[in-house]
């Protein structure tokens, strides 16, 4: 197995193509891909809040990734450095899979994670993931909401 390695900026395409077709319900049109590639890859450079380990294909490209970011929190007994993070993508490609990438890479974008002072984490599981997530410490949280809000457009304006 290829050890994974840390993402550079010059890696967010290929993150954002990995999530676009692997991981979101509907994949990305290329406009979007390339807005996630130019926000991933500022927010990937040093002093940024991006961390992510991938492991490279043998023929190019990228067969698997571990994407989070880094929140700050008021600090707390739980979280005394105040950080949180969001695992925002786990993937691999399908022709990479049961190697154990996926936990690779996510094991360490976890130390790395740790070693940065996080001490919350937080992802969402799809039904084929939880395992890999509770074997990795991962539990259901019953008390974790969320909610989408979009804007109102203003009156008179145009779509």
């Amino acid at each position: 197995m290829t050890d994974p390695r840390p993402a550079r900026p010059d890696d967010a395409l290929e993150i954002a193509r990995l999530r676009s077709e692997l991981i979101l319900s509907e994949p990305l049109d290329q406009a979007w891909l390339f807005a996630c590639r130019d926000q991933l890859a500022s927010r990937l450079q040093p002093g940024g809040d991006a961390r992510a380990y991938v492991i490279d294909a043998p023929h190019g490209g990228l067969a698997s990734c571990a994407l989070a970011f880094l929140q700050p929190l008021l600090p707390a007994p739980k979280y005394p450095k105040g950080l949180a993070a969001r695992v925002q993508a786990v993937a691999t490609e399908p022709a990479y899979r049961r190697r154990g990438y996926a936990r690779a890479a996510l094991t360490a974008l976890l130390g790395h994670l740790e070693r940065d002072g996080a001490t919350l984490y937080e992802l969402y599981a799809g039904e084929g993931s939880a395992p890999l997530y509770e074997a990795l410490g991962f539990r259901h949280d019953p008390a974790l909401m969320r909610m989408t809000r979009f804007p109102h457009p203003a009156v008179g304006s145009t779509p």
